[in-house]
C-alpha cells in the first residue's frame, strides 16, 4: 500500500549508531545494504526513520578531556545514512561532544548539506533544547533529545546536549504544546549492560509522559531492556546498539531493537510499539534481523523481564544487586588509585579502609545534598579545565 494514503503514520527508531570498525567503509561508501540486511525494508517504508548518532562526524580530529572513550568518524559516514533512508538523528548522547565544538559544528553542517535533520544538541542549550516538529498527513510530530549529565552538555553559551533536566522539559512542553500533537522523547541514559531500569529513570520516564510526552524510548544503555505503558504511552527502557563494531565481553551488546510507533490519523488514539529484534556487528559486521527462532526466545525474555520489573520491590532489589556487584568499581573511582599502594589496594577490594568512617559519611553527604552537589559539580569543573 502506499504510504501517502495509509491512514497510519510510521515512525522507526533506532538505537545508538556509531561508524566505526568493520561498518565504516560500508557508511562511507553508502552502502544501506550491507550495513542493515534485512532491516533495510523497515527503513525504507517508513514515514520517518529516526536514529541516535552515537559520535561526531568530523574532518579534523579535536578530542577533548573526558572519561571514557574518545569516538569520531569521517564526515563521508553521513552516506550510509541518507542511503539507508534514515531521515533525522538525535544528538543528545555523552559522545557528541568527544571533539569538542568544533566537531559538534562540523557535525550539524554536514547533517543540513545532506538534508538529514536532527535534534538534542546545539552550539548552545537554546538550540540543543529545540522541540523539532514534523507534519505528516494531518499530525504535527515532535521530537526531543535529553541526556543524563556526562561530558558534553549544552549550558546557554557552551554548546553540547540537551540536559535531561525536568524542570526545563516542564517548561518547554508548556511553552511549545501547541505546535504538535504528538511529542517522542528520547532519553539518553540508564546504567551500561543493566537490562533493567534504575528506580529514578521509572520515576523520570513516568513523570516525562505526565508532562505530555505520548513515547518516552530510552538508549545509552548498550543492552536491550524492558517496556511497559504507563498512561496509554509506550516507555522502553534499552533498544541496545544498531551499529557499533566494538568487540565485548557482553552478549547482549550484540543485540538491539528497532522500535517501530504506530500513530493513527483518523482521530487521537494512543500511539502502538511493535519491536524488531535483531543482531548487529558480531561474525559479520552490519546488522540484521534474528531468526525466527532467535526472535522467539529473545521477544520471551523481554515479555518476562518487563513483566517483573512492573513490582516495585523487584525493581529495588535488582538495582541493589548491581550496585553491589559494582561497589568495587565506584568506591575505586571515589577513593582514586594514584598511586601504586593504591593501585594494589583497589585490586583487593581494600581502598576504602585508607579512609575513615566519618571521612566516608562527609563524601556521602556532598554527593547526596542537592546543594552541595551542586556546588561540588561546579569547583572540579572549573578544577578539570585548568
Amino acid at each position: 500500500m502506499n504510504k501517502d494514503f495509509n491512514s497510519t503514520i510510521q515512525l522507526l527508531i533506532g538505537a545508538d549508531i556509531c561508524p566505526i570498525g568493520r561498518n565504516l567503509p560500508f557508511f562511507q561508501l553508502g552502502e544501506a545494504t550491507a550495513l542493515f540486511n534485512d532491516l533495510l525494508p523497515e527503513f525504507e517504508s517508513a514515514d520517518l526513520s529516526i536514529v541516535n548518532l552515537e559520535c561526531p562526524l568530523i574532518q579534523d580530529e579535536s578530542p577533548i578531556k573526558k572519561i571514557g572513550p574518545v569516538l569520531g568518524a569521517p564526515t563521508t559516514c553521513v552516506n550510509g545514512l541518507k542511503a539507508s533512508g534514515i531521515n533525522i538523528v538525535n544528538l543528545a548522547n555523552n559522545h557528541i561532544m568527544d571533539h569538542g565544538s568544533q566537531g559538534l559544528e562540523t557535525t550539524l553542517e554536514t547533517l543540513k548539506k545532506n538534508g538529514i535533520a536532527y535534534f538534542g544538541a546545539g552550539m548552545d542549550l537554546f538550540n540543543a533544547r529545540k522541540i523539532i516538529i514534523h507534519k505528516i498527513k494531518n499530525k504535527r510530530i515532535g521530537f526531543i533529545g535529553l541526556a543524563e549529565h556526562e561530558f558534553g552538555i549544552a549550558e546557554r553559551n557552551k554548546s553540547g546536549s540537551n540536559p535531561l533536566d525536568v524542570i526545563d522539559f516542564v517548561r518547554n512542553v508548556n511553552n511549545h504544546c501547541s505546535k504538535f500533537d504528538y511529542l517522542i522523547v528520547l532519553v539518553h541514559g540508564g546504567n551500561e549492560h543493566y537490562q533493567y531500569p534504575r528506580p529514578n529513570l521509572i520515576e523520570t520516564c513516568r513523570f516525562l509522559v505526565e508532562q505530555g510526552a505520548n513515547a518516552v524510548i530510552c538508549q545509552h544503555s548498550h543492552c536491550v531492556g524492558c517496556m511497559e505503558t504507563y498512561k496509554g504511552a509506550p516507555i522502553n527502557y534499552g533498544q541496545g546498539n544498531l551499529l557499533m563494531d566494538m568487540p565485548s565481553k557482553y552478549e547482549t551488546w550484540y543485540e538491539g531493537i528497532l522500535v517501530s510507533l504506530e500513530i493513527e490519523t483518523l482521530g487521537d488514539c494512543e500511539i502502538q510499539i511493535k519491536l524488531i529484534p535483531y543482531r548487529q556487528s558480531d561474525e559479520q559486521p552490519g546488522a540484521k534481523r534474528m531468526s525466527p527462532e532467535q526472535e522467539v526466545r529473545f521477544l520471551y525474555d523481554f515479555k518476562n523481564r518487563s513483566k517483573s520489573f512492573q513490582d516495585e520491590s523487584f525493581v529495588i532489589s535488582q538495582w541493589d544487586n548491581y550496585c553491589r556487584n559494582h561497589r568495587q568499581q565506584y568506591l575505586n573511582m571515589l577513593h582514586g588509585k594514584s598511586n601504586l599502594l593504591r593501585k594494589i589496594l583497589g585490586r583487593l577490594d581494600l581502598l576504602h579502609y585508607l579512609e575513615s568512617k566519618v571521612l566516608q559519611r562527609k563524601r556521602l553527604h556532598l554527593i547526596r545534598c542537592e546543594s552541595h552537589r551542586e556546588a561540588i559539580i561546579n569547583v572540579l569543573d572549573i578544577e578539570s579545565s585548568k
